[in-house]
């Protein structure tokens, strides 16, 4: 069985032992078991999981900063992080400094883009969608995607 095979499984005997509900406290409770599929999926020396949590806490206070574009009168993020960014460990802009640059806004257009291609087939199942994907399909064929 396939390593993917196997924590599909794991999930699944977890998910059935909690009355088919999946929670992340389980799956980490369960994959304390060294034995299992799931345990190497998991950072275990406290420490450096500490470290790593701090830096997901930074994303998440970063990500809460918003400010008013004086042109659109609209509440945004004040920081955007782009792909290029995270090629190289991670980071962000602001977004008035990508919205200035044409390529910086066309690779936020593209990453845009592309986050709409996977919440349409992620919510595909819902016909009452359909027209939301149909103009995500008209944005990508006017950005030339």
């Amino acid at each position: 069985m396939e390593q993917k095979d196997k924590i599909v499984a794991e999930l699944e005997a977890i998910r059935t032992q909690h009355k088919g509900i999946l929670k992340p406290a389980d799956v980490v409770a369960f994959a304390k078991d060294a034995t299992t599929a799931l345990h190497e999926r998991f950072e275990w020396n406290d420490g450096t999981a500490a470290a790593e949590h701090r830096i997901w806490q930074a994303r998440q206070v970063i990500r809460t900063v918003v400010t008013i574009l004086p042109q659109s009168k609209k509440q945004v993020r004040v920081y955007v992080s782009l792909q290029r960014e995270r090629a190289k460990g991670g980071g962000y802009r602001t977004v008035e400094a990508v919205l200035k640059r044409k390529a910086l806004r066309s690779e936020m257009l593209a990453e845009a883009l592309a986050d709409l291609g996977v919440f349409e087939r992620k919510y595909s199942v819902l016909t009452e969608l359909t027209g939301v994907f149909e103009a995500a399909r008209r944005a990508r064929d006017a950005a030339g995607g």
